[in-house]
């Protein structure tokens, strides 16, 4: 993402107004913009055709529907894209341009595959056991499907510095979306939910068409070197193992909940909590800007000192060496700093506004005794990230795979202790699993910095690897004439 920070500091070198509320919207663009969209237009869905007028079974149907899409699109996509991701950007980095569709089409394959083996199954059993209707069933798996093509086409159209055109596409995917509920209610007199649930179906379904056209149009040329592709998964098995972790450690602690006595089961298939994941949502809102903060800045400043380090290794003298890797952690440790810094004023900000409207809006009780707990956790979890995302710059992946593991076991486990707790004290699990990740990713890093130069210069072979037989170890042979002298 190199071409991200110059442009954001072409945008902010200016140091204007103008220019600031440019870059802030242009740093939105290419973090959180297509989530925002996605949301603004449900609720905008709903706002307009009366949502709150439909009775209560037909808006929680399609509240879980829309729930179970996203959290099990994350969820099946999360163990390819980072292998994945890393294989296109070494065969852009080679120029094998050619090899990029074969990739494309493999991940999608196996993508698909995945998501199917979780879908199909449980969407027969809402049919057949929840009573649901076909057509409801099939449209919220047509849903499903799409918004995992979505998640995934993301990533190679993310690699190629496309944010613009992205955004496009998310823009224009629900501006038909919201068009064509209202058609579907005002002018053919369809039931709300049943409008809007088609209706965003069609709109990812555009989303995705869109992103394959991109993608084409990008890589015309197909190796068909498929093989290549699955020899990544053995060689970076760590990159899915912190993806994957990661993303289930996002949400194991509402799974946990989904298993409380408070928890609802709806048409015996869907089963979640309301007060706890309504309150992991505001939480994770209320720390959203870390995202685009961290990205900004690591774009802006970080990278640049990444690069003159490496620049150095490569033909700088060990004084050289030695400045460039101080000045690389300071930066570091700044960043993260800053982070801390301007993420707690924000989150403070937005937890005032949030206990001081949400009442206004129907939002209390137990959604806001549960809400500060996990607001804490959140903020700690996006530090958590933003130093693994650091350890990627350093090839550190088995630090990566033990901080995310961590985070996971020790939410886990916490959020079942906290299941016996009071409310205020739910979020309890999260809290304890972000500390230990964020704790054993902070000490990998300050473990990276002392041993950086061990970590990069003792990495190298003389040899190269390859299976077959064992060379002999014999490496030197004295010649010893007989007495003859023969």
């Amino acid at each position: 993402m190199a071409g991200v920070g110059v442009k954001l500091n072409r945008i902010f070198e200016k140091k204007s107004i103008a220019a600031d509320i440019v870059g802030f919207t242009y740093s939105i663009i290419i973090t959180i913009a297509p989530v925002l969209l996605i949301i603004g237009t449900i609720l905008l869905m709903g706002l307009v055709l009366g949502f709150n007028k439909a009775d209560y079974l037909t808006r929680e149907l399609f509240s879980c529907t829309i729930l179970y899409t996203f959290v099990f699109a994350l969820l099946t996509v999360a163990p390819f894209n980072a292998v994945l991701s890393k294989y296109m950007q070494d065969a852009i980095y080679e120029e094998r341009f050619q090899d990029i569709l074969p990739c494309y089409y493999l991940g999608l394959a196996m993508n698909m595959a995945l998501t199917c083996l979780l879908g199909i199954p449980f969407c027969l059993w809402e049919h057949f056991a929840g009573g649901v209707p076909v057509f409801y069933v099939f449209c919220g798996f047509c849903s499903y499907i799409s918004m995992t093509f979505v998640l995934y086409s993301m990533v190679y159209l993310s690699i190629c510095k496309d944010y613009e055109k992205l955004f496009a596409f998310f823009f224009m995917g629900m501006a038909i979306a919201f068009l064509m509920c209202l058609f579907l209610n005002y002018y053919l007199g369809w039931e709300i939910t049943w409008s809007m649930l088609l209706s965003l179906t069609a709109g990812f379904f555009l989303i995705a068409a869109m992103e394959f056209a991109a993608v084409k149009r990008y890589f015309r040329q197909n190796s068909n070197r498929y093989r290549p592709v699955l020899g990544y998964f053995k060689k970076w098995w760590q990159l899915v193992v912190t993806n994957f972790f990661y993303i289930f450690g996002l949400y194991v602690h509402n799974f946990v909940f989904w298993t409380h006595e408070t928890r609802t089961v709806l048409v015996r298939s869907f089963v979640y909590n309301q007060p706890y994941d309504m309150a992991s949502c505001l939480a994770m809102f209320t720390n959203i800007s870390a995202t685009i903060i961290f990205i900004t800045n690591i774009e802006m400043h970080f990278h640049e000192k990444y690069r003159n380090y490496s620049e150095a290794v490569i033909g700088g003298k060990k004084a050289d060496i030695e400045n460039a890797k101080k000045r690389m952690f300071r930066q570091l440790s700044s960043e993260l700093m800053n982070l801390v810094r301007i993420q707690f004023i924000i989150s403070v900000v937005v937890y005032l506004l949030c206990v001081i409207f949400l009442p206004r809006l129907g939002f209390a009780g137990s959604v806001l005794r549960i809400y500060p707990c996990l607001a804490v956790g959140y903020f700690i979890l996006f530090l958590m990230y933003a130093a693994v995302l650091f350890m990627y710059y350093f090839n550190d992946l088995p630090g990566a795979v033990i901080s995310t593991l961590s985070f996971f076991i020790a939410t886990l486990i916490g959020s079942i202790l906290a299941m016996n707790l009071s409310e205020i004290w739910y979020g309890a699990g999260l809290i304890g699993g972000a500390f230990v990740g964020w704790s054993v990713a902070y000490t990998r890093l300050r473990w990276i910095e002392k041993n950086l130069d061990t970590h990069i210069f003792c990495r190298g072979q003389l040899l190269k690897r390859g299976n077959g037989p064992k060379p002999s170890g014999l490496v030197y042979k004295k010649y010893c004439p007989d007495k003859s002298g023969v």
